[in-house]
């Protein structure tokens, strides 16, 4: 894929978080895939639950900023670790950014029953974009919906499945795209 897909801006202020952070391209070119796909996961979830209270700004936010920590621990870039998380919300922390906000890059890894809607929206987007499924954290969402919006488990899958599905079908040319920008470097940190 030669051009860029049609991303939504980065949150207010992420732009020079990234730049501050010296975040290398492949790292900002992450971040912005999944923020792009957490705002389509927030935007199915106001339509198809609107009682579902979240905040959609904090998703947003933490879809953009999720691997921020990855800017001290380079080789989790192309690797395995999670060193990245606890330096992320450190990193975030000192730059001012609120605990409330800075908890994704800490916790994006780690969600189970206790996690909150925004805290499952950023998670799955984390997994989804390069059309990765996870049942139990997949389940974890329907139990929300549900509880939100009430209704039978049945329907909330399939409707949840349907949008994972349709979502999953951009990801090659979302993995092509971010495979395009460095692992090293200094990033672009563009909206």
């Amino acid at each position: 894929m030669d051009e860029e897909p049609g991303l939504r801006p980065l949150p207010d202020g992420v732009p020079e978080l990234l730049a501050a952070a010296d975040a290398p391209p492949r790292l900002v070119a992450h971040l912005r895939l999944v923020h792009d796909v957490a705002a389509r996961l927030a935007d199915w979830t106001a339509a198809h639950c609107p009682e579902a209270a979240f905040d959609r700004a904090a998703v947003l936010f933490g879809a953009a900023t999720h691997d921020i920590g990855k800017a001290v621990h380079r080789s989790e870039l192309s690797g395995p670790g999670s060193a990245h998380e606890p330096a992320g919300r450190e990193l975030l922390l000192a730059a001012g950014t609120p605990p409330e906000r800075a908890r994704f890059a800490a916790g994006h890894a780690s969600w189970g029953p206790a996690s909150g809607l925004e805290d499952l929206l950023v998670s799955l987007a984390d997994k989804v974009w390069k059309d990765k499924r996870l049942p139990e954290l997949e389940d974890l969402l329907l139990d929300a919906l549900v509880r939100a919006g009430g209704g039978e488990r049945w329907s909330w899958f399939l409707a949840l499945d349907e949008e994972l599905t349709a979502i999953g079908e951009g990801a090659g040319a979302r993995l092509a795209y971010q495979a395009r920008f460095p692992v090293t470097g200094p990033g672009a940190a563009r909206g």
